[in-house]
């Protein structure tokens, strides 16, 4: 009797211990209160100009009638820097996918008032009626001290707004527009007619360690008429939900030369596609971030792809020649295939770097689609397993990224459907928030039914948009997903605050940006919503602890011009902070990691009650491409450095 219902009793077993696994405790209404009395954020709205567009969807090809509002789930984006040069990151570069506008805008604060809202267009350049921008990427591109915009887009080469040197005010009219990529874009009729990159993330680093900033673009569909509703065909979807290989390609603008000036250039050129491993060219990127992993300042790549393996890759450029290696998580018992990097077969969203464990080593968070009831993977918190620098560079450079999902017994495995994510410390406590934006597309149908059978699909089927379910106006898939604010609590795990801190709104959103945008010590963080107002949190948390803020710019001739220049950001630089107690800190100057939200370029620690002053190492390269390495010992709060071949506190 037994014997036979064995297979029924395993079963059993094995549902239950399944059950016991998954389901971790969950903290108390009081603690969830004690942990969130930490934090505050008030709530603003953001200042846009006015605009006759409206559209919840976009126009598409008709081959993708049937599921344009799944072609229209991405475009919302914002970038928090400063871009009128008067020493805060309180300017919005906001991409509003209701208008397909680009914003430059101030953070609705007291000093709301220091110019306009408006919009950037790329005229003179060419441009069609069927592309839209993507996303924005505030960088000194042309290193005259000032900082420019990078526009990514579905449907064209990106486009980079150039600072002028003798604005006297920040409008419209302080930036030109230029190619990131050279060429001759314009047809006969002179409207846009160049190669139809259908870009989802961007980042800015020395890719090649020469000294100068570089651009990586990935690019999520291959290049097509995506949203060309005169079309009907010539279009495909990915050929498989878990290893897709048929996306965009992948493209490194490397920096060639530039001016400043009332008239401003840029040149960039690509490098060969033998660059990037063969297995990362062609992935459905949605999310990059390039950092140095390894202690060598030259910055790795994690790419996370849509639909199967992300990719992290490993450095091994020389100045002019750029060259990555794919690493992969080594096979070991108890680590499933799609928890290690370079074999998941998950949906990567977003992706950034922080040190969570304060050990002196980068770990990494990566968001994917983790729809409980809809497709539940996880999302990775994976923590650096290597014994120390050294360790990890010879792992590296054999082949191994040293990483190990903890998502599960961290409690941060589960967010939605989940898209940019971003590590900061919102309350100065030592420890590091992670903040997650969630939600596909809102409307009244429930569509889970029909994309869970597209997901049992043959591999064979998938490619071909014919057999995916409708996703139209007026369909649903996880549109009342709330955005998640994991906190550390006492015991190591993680708690999603959004609720008890009203940030639990029902609006399905995308891009996170974070900065300390008025000066007090707090970083605020701004968030946009797909087909909805984008929104700003002014930070108020009543007992914040110590913090060090620093502003790290490159050594470089005096600007000329009237336009201010507070310095060209050192894209790339690392701190360390080692408190009396041992405690470290690590962090750098970001160049645009994540999804469609990219972080001011200050460095900004928060130090928790650690008293006095605290041990700071400063690494970089200079303009030259020599690495410099300098220790200090510095008060608390804010300072300023100038980088070149020593550190120059101003």
């Amino acid at each position: 009797m037994l014997r036979r219902q064995l297979t029924g009793v395993i079963a059993l077993v094995v549902v239950v211990v399944s059950y016991f696994v998954v389901s971790l405790p969950q903290s108390s209404a009081e603690t969830r209160n004690e942990m969130a009395a930490k934090y505050g954020f008030a709530e603003h709205g953001v200042a846009l100009p006015a605009s006759d567009k409206q559209q919840s969807i976009r126009p598409v090809n008709q081959a993708y009638k049937h599921i344009d509002a799944w072609i229209s789930s991405v475009g919302a984006a914002v970038a928090m820097n400063d871009l009128d040069g008067d020493g805060l990151p309180n300017d919005l570069c906001v991409v509003d996918p209701r208008t397909d506008q680009v914003i430059v805008t101030p953070v609705p604060d007291e000093r709301g008032d220091r110019y306009q809202p408006f919009e950037l267009t790329p005229d003179p350049l060419p441009v069609n009626d069927v592309m839209a921008p993507m996303g924005c990427v505030p960088a000194d591109l042309n290193e005259d001290g000032r900082l420019d915009l990078l526009i990514y887009m579905w449907g064209r080469t990106p486009v980079i707004h150039l600072q002028t040197a003798d604005r006297t005010d920040l409008s419209a009219d302080a930036f030109v527009a230029v190619e990131a990529v050279a060429g001759d874009n314009a047809g006969p009729d002179g409207r846009y007619d160049g190669p139809q990159w259908n870009s989802n993330a961007a980042t800015v680093a020395d890719f090649d360690g020469d000294g100068h900033d570089d651009i990586f673009v990935g690019n999520y569909f291959p290049d097509s008429p995506i949203l060309d509703p005169t079309k009907d065909g010539g279009v495909e979807m990915n050929h498989s939900l878990s290893h897709a290989q048929n996306g965009g390609g992948k493209h490194i603008l490397l920096c060639k030369g530039a001016t400043a000036g009332a008239k401003p250039t840029v040149d960039f050129e690509a490098v060969p596609d033998d660059a990037l491993p063969e297995e990362a060219r062609n992935g459905w990127t949605l999310a990059v971030s390039a950092n140095d992993v390894d202690g060598d300042l030259l910055p790795e790549l994690y790419i996370a792809n849509d639909f199967g393996q992300d990719r992290l890759l490993h450095n091994r450029s020389e100045p002019g020649k750029v060259s990555f290696a794919n690493i992969k998580t080594s096979r070991t018992p108890g680590t499933p295939k799609s928890k290690r990097i370079g074999d998941d077969s998950f949906k990567g969203m977003g992706v950034d770097f922080g040190d969570t464990d304060h050990d002196g080593l980068y770990d990494l968070f990566v968001s994917n689609l983790t729809v409980g009831w809809g497709i539940v993977e996880s999302n990775f918190h994976y923590v650096n397993t290597a014994k120390d620098k050294a360790d990890l560079q010879a792992q590296m450079r054999d082949g191994t990224a040293p990483f190990e999902d903890v998502s599960g017994e961290n409690g941060t495995a589960w967010s939605g459907w989940s898209w940019d994510n971003k590590l900061a410390d919102f309350t100065n406590r030592g420890e590091l928030d992670i903040a997650v934006t969630n939600g596909f597309v809102r409307g009244a149908t429930n569509r889970w039914p029909q994309l869970q059978e597209l997901a049992m699909s043959n591999d064979a089927l998938v490619s071909n948009p014919f057999f995916w379910p409708n996703t139209n106006a007026g369909d649903d898939l996880a549109g009342s997903e709330t955005l998640h604010f994991f906190a550390k609590g006492e015991d190591g795990r993680y708690t999603d605050l959004a609720p008890e801190l009203g940030l639990a709104v029902p609006i399905p959103t995308r891009g996170i940006a974070t900065g300390d945008a008025d000066g007090d010590g707090l970083l605020d963080f701004a968030v946009a919503r797909q087909f909805d107002e984008p929104v700003y949190y002014h930070n108020e948390a009543p007992e914040p602890g110590g913090y060090l803020n620093l502003s790290l710019t490159r050594e470089q001739a005096p600007s000329t011009g009237a336009a201010p220049a507070p310095g060209s950001p050192a894209t790339g630089a690392q701190v360390t902070v080692t408190t009396a107690d041992g405690k470290k800190y690590v962090q750098r100057v970001d160049g645009g990691s994540g999804h469609g939200g990219k972080r001011s370029t200050e460095v900004h620690i928060g130090l928790g009650d650690a008293a006095g002053d605290v041990q700071v190492c400063l690494e970089w390269r200079d303009r030259q491409g020599e690495v410099h390495k300098q220790e200090f010992e510095l008060g608390q709060g804010k300072h300023e450095f100038v980088l070149g071949d020593s550190a120059e506190e101003k």
